[in-house]
């Protein structure tokens, strides 16, 4: 296969990559002002060298990169090197790769890498990267945007998605996981309903990465109480359909207020239960 100019671009980038010699001996006069550079792994300046690639547009998503063997030559590291920077990359969803030798074989930059997002996401909420509070924050932000966007721009096949969730989240025997999941799918189908697709995959991963806390706090809710499972589920059930009535009517602002309260009525009561 001819890469053609995507073999200059990437030979662009192969300058400067350091070999990975043994340093020499200490210079004379270091002092804690001059210490020497961290010492950088090849297959990350590999790494680097692909993203900015992609960064840059002359990689794209559905595009094949050069077989591993050509970059090695390409970039004058190893085969190894290259192998890890490879799987980093598709750890992280930015690739994929196919063993074989057919016309899908090969490494390509992945199309839709909203997976990827979310586990990332996920991975940093569970680690504490991120206060509850700033999730709550981003959550209204972004989803008082998207419900505005829904408004203008949701086709009949959108509202219906929507509405399939909440009706399903009225069921009387859907037990809290299940609830939990239909609670995603009302938010993301609302999400997309927007048209902005960057948008809906930072909605999906941020609601993803809350699944489990939103599932170990309902769970540990009493069945009875203010702050019972009973009364929170039933709030939540109404405010889905208050938002879905002012969607439908067109009242973006309305939808917007009814979907903010929406979401910081549920993280007061998580936060206030006992």
């Amino acid at each position: 296969m001819d890469f053609g100019g995507k073999m200059a671009d990437l030979t662009d980038l192969t300058m400067g990559l350091p070999d990975e010699s043994v340093p020499g001996p200490v210079p004379s006069g270091r002092t804690k002002k001059w210490q020497p550079v961290s010492r950088v792994r090849t297959y990350e300046l590999v790494l680097q060298r692909i993203e900015t690639q992609i960064v840059s547009g002359a990689l794209r998503a559905g595009e094949k990169l050069p077989p591993e063997r050509r970059l090695a030559e390409l970039f004058s590291v190893s085969r190894p090197a290259v192998r890890e920077a490879l799987r980093v990359l598709e750890a992280q969803g930015v690739v994929r790769s196919q063993v074989g030798q057919g016309s899908g074989s090969g490494t390509t930059i992945d199309r839709v890498p909203s997976d990827a997002l979310s586990r990332l996401l996920r991975l940093h909420v569970a680690l504490g990267s991120f206060p509850l509070e700033d999730v709550v924050e981003t959550r209204v932000a972004l989803e008082r945007s998207i419900v505005v966007l829904a408004c203008r721009n949701a086709r009949p096949q959108n509202l219906a998605r929507i509405r399939a969730a909440m009706l399903a989240m009225d069921e009387a025997l859907v037990d809290r996981e299940t609830f939990n999941q239909l609670d995603i799918d009302f938010h993301v189908a609302m999400a997309e309903a927007g048209g902005n697709r960057l948008m809906s995959d930072v909605t999906r991963a941020i609601r993803e990465s809350v699944r489990i806390p939103f599932l170990a706090a309902v769970t540990a809710m009493p069945e009875t109480g203010e702050h019972g499972w009973p009364r929170i589920r039933d709030g939540l059930r109404a405010d889905h359909h208050a938002v879905l009535t002012a969607l439908e009517a067109g009242q973006g602002e309305q939808a917007a207020d009814l979907l903010e309260t929406h979401i910081r009525g549920f993280y007061a009561n998580v936060i206030t239960a006992p």
